[in-house]
This record gives C-alpha cells, structure tokens and sequence, in this order.
C-alpha cells in the first residue's frame, strides 16, 4: 500500500493545487498588493495534509475526493492565515516559512495580518458559496468552532501564555497540559478537515450524517493530531532548516513545552508508534474504504514523512 498511498497523494494534492488557485476567483477585484501576499501564502509549497485529510474521509464515507475537495481548500485557508499571524514578532516570532521568509518578513507586518484576515474570511465564503445550504451551514459551524477560541485560537493562547508573550495562568508542565495545547491548536484542524469530509458527503442526508463514521473519524483525528505533532517536535530537534522549511532547535532555546522535552526523544518515538496504531485501530471496523487513510497516519511514524 505504501507505493499506491504515494501516488494516491500525489494526485491528491494535485486537484487541491488546482483548486486552490481556482478558489482566487472570490477575491477577484481586492487590492493588487494583498493578492499577491494572499497567494505568497496560500500557495507556497506545503504539504496539504488537511485537504487530504478532507479528501481521504470523503472516500471512506462513500463519496469521491472532489466532493470535499473545496472544503479542504477551505481548511487550508484557516491553516493558512494561521501561520502567517503565528509566525509575527508578538506571537512566535518566525522569518522563515515553508522554506521561504515569512509574510511579515515578505509584505511587511500590516499586509501580512490583513492577508491572513483575507484568508480566514474567504475559507467561509468557499464553504457557504461551493456546498448546498445545509451542508454548508454544517461545515461552517464545524470549521468554526475547530478555528475560535474553544479550538485552535484557545490553543494558540495557551502556548503563548506558556511562553510568557500573553499573562495569565499557565498550562501544567505535564502530558495532560501539553496535550490539551496541541488538541486545540494542532488537532482541531484535522479533526475538521475529517468532519468536513464526512459533511461534503453526508450533510444533505435524512437523519444527518452517520454518526459512527463520525465517532471514527473524531478518535482517528486526535490520534493524527498527536502523531503529527509530536513528530513535529522531534523535527525541531533532529531536523534541520533546509528540510523542515522553517527554524529548528528553536524550542528548546525558548524553554518551550514540547514532547520532547517532556519526555525525552526515544520516549517520544514510542509514542508516535503508539498514536499511530490507535488511529489505525480506530478505523478498523471502516473497513477497506478507509485504508488510505490508516495508510496516511502510518507515514507518520517514518523519518521522511
């Protein structure tokens, strides 16, 4: 499965690279500098994990890639305006994204922050323009409460309270402190992108969408989440800048919480392995249509991914 998954991927990410540049057609008319900055985001090199995500449980929900297609795209719009504001001097203070300076340092710290206001708005005109009323209305509230204060907002307050940028009272210095960040500021996303996947699909059926598939699709989600970021953060540590596309070492230097840290790095690998095998064990009763998915999270357990 690991050479058809590649390929599967890849065309993929194919269809999301189209429609990303597609979806441009909303923002036809605005100012000729902020497209530019919107597009210097939106489209630099990445790797789409939340469309496909979208796309994949699409799939295994009965319907076809393309049906979630656009509200991948949407996703990635959110994620998209999300790492311009993280990256900027008053949050994590990062020049380089994707292997390119980031917006702030690009387009000047004004136009990044209204190109990643830009991005957040146009996710939800995707959504209430591209789907029916119901199912738009659905995903909308779905990628609302994933992107707000309860989801990836309130995470990202979390981290930086922890860092000292925002007062309050800090998260504990323990597994369940820093897994509630990452759950809200990392895996909220992907959790949407799978619901909105099972949405695109479902969303127009009598007596709503199958709510096992959902259940599946939630424990399979956070499960990712937490593979992906504590892969993550292992990058940051045995990584380098060249590969990772951005800052390296950097969290360790900022006292910041991370799994590593916590917990050491072969401790770390550990539970990678782990998350990745209760993904998997969450989507064993899908069956066949969800093994591109089962075959995605594996990924997350190798060195390249």
């Amino acid at each position: 499965m690991g050479r058809d998954i590649a390929n599967l991927l890849a065309e993929h990410r194919v269809l999301v690279e189209d429609r990303l540049r597609s979806l441009l057609k909303y923002i036809d008319g605005c100012p000729a500098t902020l497209r530019e900055a919107i597009e210097y985001s939106l489209l630099a090199p990445g790797k789409r994990m939340r469309p496909l995500l979208a796309m994949l449980a699409s799939e295994a929900s009965g319907g076809k890639a393309e049906d979630a297609l656009s509200a991948g795209c949407a996703v990635e719009m959110v994620h998209g305006y999300s790492l311009i504001h993280d990256d900027l001097p008053a949050m994590d203070d990062d020049d380089l994204r994707r292997g390119r300076p980031s917006s702030h340092k690009k387009f000047g710290e004004a136009l990044a922050i209204l190109a990643g206001d830009a991005l957040l708005t146009l996710a939800f005109q995707v959504l209430a323009s591209d789907y029916p009323p119901k199912t738009a209305t659905l995903c909308i509230r779905e990628l609302t409460q994933a992107a707000g204060a309860v989801g990836m907002v309130g995470g990202q307050v979390d981290d930086l309270t922890w860092d000292g940028k925002i007062s309050g009272a800090k998260v504990s210095q323990d597994m369940a402190g820093l897994a509630g960040i990452h759950s809200r500021k990392t895996g909220a996303l992907f959790r949407a992108s799978l619901r909105l996947g099972l949405l695109a699909v479902q969303g127009e059926r009598r007596g709503g969408p199958d709510a096992a598939l959902g259940q599946a699709f939630d424990t399979f989600g956070r499960c990712f989440g937490l593979a992906f970021q504590v892969t993550d953060d292992l990058l940051d540590v045995e990584g380098d800048a060249a590969a990772a596309g951005k800052r390296v070492r950097k969290d360790a230097a900022r006292g910041k919480l991370t799994y590593p840290g916590l917990l050491g790095v072969e401790e770390s690998r550990r539970r990678v392995e782990s998350f990745v095998e209760q993904a998997s064990e969450a989507l064993r009763p899908l069956g066949q249509p969800a093994e591109p998915l089962a075959a995605l999270v594996r990924m997350m357990g190798k060195p390249d991914r």
